[in-house]
């Protein structure tokens, strides 16, 4: 049977990957991987013992984004303390080191396309960093009124396929389109309903973490002002 491309919880996922004990506890070895269609995204559940480690340059871009515990994150001269829902990208290239004094869980989304790092060292998404007006979902698509969008990239790669950042908007109801990207969202405020190609149908809320696969065609409604962190990988 073909699979559907749709919405993964990844809160869910998390819990359940790490609850087999798999995991090393080091920032390479410490990882449980979400399956996907093989490509340069992958998506892993983090588990990290107690204490600090260094990783030589990171192959490839590293959306990091703290699920328990404390991570210290450092890499080209810039250290940030990550509690839980605070994220980073750590550039490709880069050494890393963490500290987590009492262990950490986290997700990590990486893109390992070629191509170059967007930044000489960490990125810190900062959740209140402020928003600009941009571009809203296509006429055609939607069922309501155009709604008002902001955003603020904080992180784009080097090739312009990876990025993260911040977005926001007023409510609005979208058919489904087919997504050409992969986007990990953290729901800051409000919720959004999604069906997916097969019919299937869920509601995230405030605190809520998924992805929408690459693939997926998939329909948006949010009744209530949504603001997320994202992360991205669109390829050219």
């Amino acid at each position: 049977m073909e699979r559907v491309f749709s919405f993964i919880d990844l809160r869910a996922f998390a819990a359940d990957a790490l609850a087999q004990g798999a995991a090393g506890g080091s920032w390479l070895e410490g990882r449980v991987e979400l399956p996907l269609a093989p490509g340069p995204v992958t998506l892993s559940a983090l588990r990290l013992a107690p204490g600090r480690g260094e990783v030589p340059a990171l192959a490839g871009d590293e959306f990091v984004l703290v699920l328990t515990g404390s991570l210290t994150l450092a890499a080209g001269g810039v250290a940030v303390t990550l509690g839980p829902d605070g994220s980073a990208v750590v550039p490709r290239g880069l050494p890393l080191s963490w500290l987590a004094p009492a262990g950490a869980t986290a997700l990590v989304m990486r893109s390992a396309e070629e191509g170059g790092a967007g930044a000489d060292a960490l990125v810190a998404i900062d959740n209140d960093a402020p928003l600009s007006p941009s571009g809203a979902p296509l006429a055609e698509l939607l069922l309501t009124p155009t709604p008002a969008c902001r955003n603020n990239t904080l992180y784009t790669s080097a090739s312009g396929t990876y990025m993260a950042g911040i977005w926001d908007s007023t409510p609005y109801h979208r058919r489904a389109m087919r997504y050409r990207h992969f986007e990990l969202m953290l729901l800051l405020e409000g919720s959004v309903t999604f069906v997916d190609g097969a019919g299937r149908e869920a509601t995230f809320a405030k605190g809520d973490i998924f992805l929408v696969e690459q693939g997926a065609d998939c329909s948006w409604e949010s009744r209530e002002q949504v603001k997320k962190v994202f992360a991205i990988y669109r390829p050219a």
